[in-house]
């Protein structure tokens, strides 16, 4: 078998993979370091690799210590030059194969370790969320029922008008209750209907929505790629999760509405050879919603997505977190990037 069939399989990595001989010489290089170096593959194949780092003796002297049998496994950090742009920090890991001692040099994007490191938070920080909620709100579920009944047979006994106003204010926060836990166990209680979405439609749908609500003063602004496939997902848990976003952002950008200057923008994009959740996709969708207001308060921006954390006087703290556990139905991912005058909520998905 010859060596580029032989090492086929790390195309299928997201780390950038050189399969190198003792002197360096490149015998296969992945689609990954072909796409972070700017040049093909067959450019690759043949040169020295150390020559593609901005200290070519650091790699030279490792894969000697490789030959002399000092190490099995090396890690050090470089930097990968790129055609046109700043050379790449990366984390390189070098080991040798048996029985060709072929020398598998991976280099790993720090930008992207730190990016992994955060998406397993986000996902660690979600499945906490999930069994938070769904504990929190049958526990809530049982107790509220008795004590909405116990009100009603309570104002069947007496006869005080003032004291029938207790008994209803009971009966009212009991239902206010209620409906938040039906709202918490919503997600996990709907079955997931998966059908054909466009998500301009879905963008469409939510501007719609949201002119009709705040008809003066905020301008939306689209910015689609029309290229965009359509995907299989649920439509109704898209609009929704779009419309949570939008809507937090208009209620952030009430001071710009009276003053007429508000904005709001959805912006679709097509990733190629992304990665994210662990897992490299050939396409993705990049969906924004941006907005001109505040920004995310500091006291929240690290738990902007936990259940009932709500920057807003009054609010139930519940959108986002039905947005991030509707977009990980998707197996995709929702991120916010937020400065005085810009927020920027990003989603990620999938496409076939």
């Amino acid at each position: 078998m010859d060596a580029p069939a032989r090492f086929q399989s790390f195309d299928l990595l997201a780390t950038l993979v050189a399969v190198v001989q003792h002197d360096a010489g490149v015998i296969f290089a992945n689609s990954a370091l072909e796409d972070a170096m700017g040049i093909s593959k067959r450019s690759i194949v043949g040169s020295c690799l150390a020559d593609a780092f901005t200290e070519p003796a650091l790699l030279q002297k490792a894969l000697r210590g490789v030959r002399d049998n000092a190490f099995a496994v090396l890690r050090y950090d470089a930097f990968l030059k790129r055609l046109g742009v700043e050379p790449m920090p990366v984390h390189i890991i070098i080991s040798w194969t048996e029985p060709a001692m072929e020398i598998v040099v991976e280099m790993v994007p720090l930008e992207q370790q730190t990016r992994q490191d955060r998406e397993e938070r986000l996902a660690e920080q979600a499945q906490t969320n999930k069994e938070l909620i769904r504990n929190l709100a049958h526990e809530i579920k049982n107790p509220l029922g008795g004590i909405r009944g116990a009100a009603q047979l309570l104002e069947m006994e007496i006869e005080s008008a003032e004291l029938t106003e207790y008994t209803q204010v009971i009966i009212r926060e009991a239902d206010r209750l209620q409906s938040l836990v039906d709202r918490l166990l919503a997600p996990h209680r709907r079955p997931h209907m998966v059908t054909d979405v466009n998500i301009h439609e879905v963008c469409e749908r939510v501007r719609s929505l949201i002119l009709a609500e705040f008809p003066k003063g905020l301008k939306v602004v689209r910015d689609y790629d029309t290229s965009i496939p359509e995907f299989r997902g649920d439509h109704e848990q898209l609009i929704q999760t779009v419309l949570n976003i939008a809507h937090n952002a208009c209620q952030a950008l009430a001071e710009r509405i009276a003053a007429g200057d508000a904005s709001l923008t959805f912006r679709t994009r097509v990733l190629r050879q992304i990665t994210f959740g662990k897992q490299r996709y050939r396409l993705a969708l990049e969906l924004h919603v941006i907005d001109n207001g505040p920004g995310v308060p500091d006291s929240i921006k690290d738990r902007i997505f936990y259940p009932l954390v709500s920057g807003r006087e009054g609010g139930s703290g519940l959108g986002l977190t039905l947005a991030q556990t509707f977009v990980q139905q998707h197996h995709g991912l929702i991120e916010v990037d937020s400065v005085p005058g810009r927020t920027d909520f990003k989603i990620l998905i999938p496409l076939p």
